[in-house]
């Protein structure tokens, strides 16, 4: 048996669409308030690839140049974010049934395969200059690789903060992110400050340290692209999160037991199918009403389902 939606006149529940409107509503507000964190972090990377291109090109710095392409890649990725909440929000219509949550994973697609190709060709260019010697970058974009750093670090603990409060797996691989480049960008200062201090002889550190950062974007790219196409493959969430819809599941007092659980996600979003188990001498009309119960208690505990399908099966002990 699957429950219906929430609030529906037929399911004898006149509370339903009051706890339909706050599942709603609680969505809404992850998606605005994760846009709204996706807004900063695009403006940020905007301001940091000017910074890092501008920089790369005026001290010669092929580890800025890098770290631009890396920076090309977040902005990529922000917008991408913003795209895929847009659509993703929108509401089912007839040739979408199950929405628009998908919109994000295929995009994000994209910006892997953009990621890896940019990294690649960077590389190619990259190894051109061992051949030719070119002389050290100037200091100046120790100063640029080192304030980028620190922007990115402050990003890091902005967007970290706002994925604890919204409970949101792609803000917190966000932050990570930030935090990844912090430290991308920090490791190119400082190969800039070696480089610098060992004068005419160091001129191979820079295109070294590009290297490195093509390498890591390239392994970037590919797990992005991994992690998208596992979504888009339905693969199953994550173990945490699928023990803890089990677990809200299992609220009801006549749910005896869950059979089987799938949970899949959907851009943002989850999807879940349950079977749960009840006494096997409910009518049908108090199996209905458990099977709404269940739904609205993970609907009620997980802003970020979108909706729940409920099988009941007789429990045998």
């Amino acid at each position: 048996m699957s429950s219906p939606p929430a609030g529906d006149p037929a399911a004898g529940d006149p509370g339903g669409g009051g706890r339909c409107e706050v599942s709603l509503a609680n969505r809404r507000r992850v998606y605005r308030d994760a846009t709204r964190a996706a807004g900063v972090g695009l403006a940020a990377n905007v301001l940091l690839l000017v910074a890092k291109l501008a920089g790369g090109l005026f001290t010669g710095s092929a580890a800025l140049l890098a770290d631009a392409v890396n920076s090309l890649g977040d902005v990529a990725s922000s917008l991408v974010v913003r795209g895929g909440l847009w659509v993703a929000q929108r509401e089912e219509d007839e040739d979408h049934p199950y929405g628009h949550t998908k919109a994000e994973s295929i995009a994000g697609l994209s910006v892997a395969l953009l990621v890896t190709f940019s990294a690649v060709v960077l590389a190619v260019e990259t190894l051109r200059q061992f051949t030719l010697h070119v002389a050290p970058p100037r200091s100046s974009a120790i100063w640029i690789a080192a304030a980028c750093a620190v922007t990115k670090e402050s990003l890091y603990h902005y967007t970290r903060r706002a994925a604890a409060r919204l409970g949101s797996s792609a803000l917190a691989a966000a932050a990570w992110d930030h935090r990844s480049d912090a430290l991308s960008s920090a490791a190119i200062a400082l190969a800039l400050f070696v480089g610098y201090r060992l004068g005419p002889q160091g001129w191979a550190v820079d295109p070294l340290a590009a290297l490195v950062m093509c390498l890591l974007l390239v392994y970037v790219g590919l797990k992005i692209y991994s992690r998208t196409a596992a979504e888009l493959m339905d693969q199953q969430a994550d173990a945490t999160t699928v023990a803890a819809i089990e677990t809200a599941a299992k609220g009801p007092r006549e749910v005896c037991g869950v059979e089987k659980l799938r949970v899949r996600k959907s851009g943002l979003e989850f999807f879940v199918e349950i079977h749960v188990e009840v006494d096997g001498h409910l009518t049908v009309d108090e199996g209905h009403r458990v099977g709404h119960e269940v739904k609205d208690a993970v609907l009620r505990q997980f802003p970020r389902v979108r909706d729940v399908h409920v099988h009941i099966e007789p429990f045998h002990p």
